[in-house]
């Protein structure tokens, strides 16, 4: 049986994020909705951004009320400016402004140099790295007036290792752990962090969505020999927008299972 003190760590752990709003886009499935849950339990009013799967982002919604928290599901295409703006303020207006912030909306696809068009190169970077810079701008002025904010942006281990038929897919996540850096140190004087989570293989719809044999070599050349769970992303993004590490800004967490 854990002692009082144990007790009371715990409780306060779990409430770590009371009073905060937070937005994640993407959020409807696999990290995205990881970490939606982890922030309700945790004690945050948590506002669930969606592309398209309307079903998918109310099925997030009632774990997150079945977890005793207040909750919002927000459409919005994070490539358009009007549509982040809008979210934003529709997320300001039912939850108030937003706290913490995690930028997981994202698109990924494998694609032979001898295929890859600029049309699919622009797509990417729309949604990829426009997407992080608007919800980042759309919220990041408040956070700076109000002297706190925390974002964490989701990349990707393959911004950091070499990915032949991913080109653009990789460029754009690199362009996200970059943009970490820079955005971390502008904001730090105002108790604003910026911090990047880039997972490696991930139990997710994307992952799956990819060649069977591709996922089996991923894994076997990973040493820890298996593919990660969703919620052991949000257990990371858990740490950088949290007080553990109120010391931390401008870093990026590779949670790989040792394949970088």
């Amino acid at each position: 049986m854990a002692d009082a003190s144990t007790r009371s760590e715990r409780s306060s752990q779990s409430a770590e994020f009371t009073g905060r709003t937070a937005l994640v886009t993407g959020g409807s499935r696999g990290i995205g909705r990881s970490t939606c849950l982890m922030l309700a339990e945790h004690g945050a009013r948590v506002a669930i951004n969606y592309a398209r799967n309307e079903e998918a982002a109310r099925a997030a919604l009632e774990m997150i009320e079945e977890a005793g928290a207040e909750g919002m599901i927000v459409q919005a295409d994070v490539s358009s400016e009007a549509d982040v703006n809008r979210m934003a303020a529709e997320v300001r207006s039912r939850l108030g402004p937003v706290d913490l912030l995690v930028n997981n909306a994202g698109i990924a696809k494998n694609q032979p140099h001898s295929e890859l068009a600029f049309a699919d190169w622009k797509r990417m970077f729309e949604v990829n790295v426009d997407g992080v810079f608007l919800a980042t701008w759309a919220v990041k002025d408040e956070m700076i007036e109000r002297g706190f904010g925390r974002i964490v942006n989701v990349a990707s281990l393959a911004g950091i290792i070499l990915k032949k038929d991913m080109i653009h897919y990789a460029t754009t996540k690199a362009a996200v752990i970059s943009l970490t850096r820079h955005c971390a140190e502008a904001f730090a004087p105002h108790n604003v962090r910026v911090n990047c989570v880039a997972p490696g293989l991930t139990d997710t719809d994307l992952a799956g969505s990819g060649n069977p044999g591709m996922i089996d070599r991923l894994i076997a050349s990973t040493p820890m020999g298996r593919i990660a769970q969703p919620g052991e992303m949000a257990s990371v993004i858990r740490f950088l927008l949290s007080e553990d590490s109120s010391f931390v800004t401008g870093q990026t967490v590779t949670a790989c299972g040792g394949r970088s």
